[in-house]
């Protein structure tokens, strides 16, 4: 027997422990971001001294099942029509990544403990090139506003998103509610800002002749002008 297919096997078989793992550690931290590894080996069907063969750390672990998740997502975000309305289409974005982003909450939380803040944030970075993609297109054509930054529009809609998931996970918002909750916030917080002459003027912003998403965040909070 050769040692080239020997050697193949071995990688085989690696690899298929690195996605049971994997796997095991996704399924076990979504339910208990304290999981130990030793629950995530036995839920993995490998040996403790395996699990460790392959990742050194709890951290290292975290990691990987936080890429893995992050790959899923951007691939859940790249069937998104990008191309359509601006506004649109940042709330079908953000949409599609709620149901992720609620239902692997515990994963991030364990990740934001093990890695640390600026670590979480720089695994988000492909997905959120999406965001910026689309927040760039629409200042172009001005349905967002460009008198910000768009790197501090990003933080913004990174923030609330993941402020929301937070919200769900103490009972304070309904899980159901949060696509409109997150897209009305991001709209409102993205939209060009009103003319400042009519402000100087003491005149109240209306919502005429500006894009239609700022009236929904408007209607969603209720927002009236103050009576004269």
């Amino acid at each position: 027997m050769s040692a080239a297919p020997a050697a193949g096997r071995r990688r085989a078989d690696a690899q298929r422990n690195i996605d049971a793992i994997l796997d095991a550690g996704l399924a076990c931290l979504s339910r208990d971001r304290q999981a130990s590894l030793a629950d995530i080996a036995a839920a993995a069907g490998v040996g403790r001294m395996t699990l460790y063969g392959h990742f050194r750390t709890r951290a290292d672990l975290v990691e990987g099942v936080l890429a893995r998740l992050l790959a899923q997502c951007d691939e859940v975000l790249g069937r998104v029509e990008l191309d359509a309305e601006p506004a649109t289409a940042l709330g079908e974005l953000i949409g599609s990544a709620w149901q992720l982003v609620h239902q692997f909450h515990a994963v991030k939380s364990a990740a934001a403990t093990e890695l640390g803040e600026e670590r979480l944030r720089a695994h988000h970075d492909q997905p959120m090139a999406r965001v910026r993609q689309l927040l760039e297109r629409g200042r172009d054509t001005g349905a967002f506003r460009r008198d910000l930054p768009v790197s501090w529009l990003v933080t913004v809609f990174y923030s609330i998103v993941h402020a929301a998931a937070d919200e769900c996970a103490a009972g304070r918002l309904d899980p159901a509610q949060a696509p409109r909750v997150i897209t009305a916030t991001v709209l409102a917080a993205a939209a060009p800002p009103p003319d400042p002459g009519g402000a100087r003027r003491g005149k109240w912003p209306t919502t005429e002749g500006m894009p239609s998403f700022v009236t929904l965040a408007r209607n969603t909070w209720n927002v009236t002008p103050p009576s004269r």
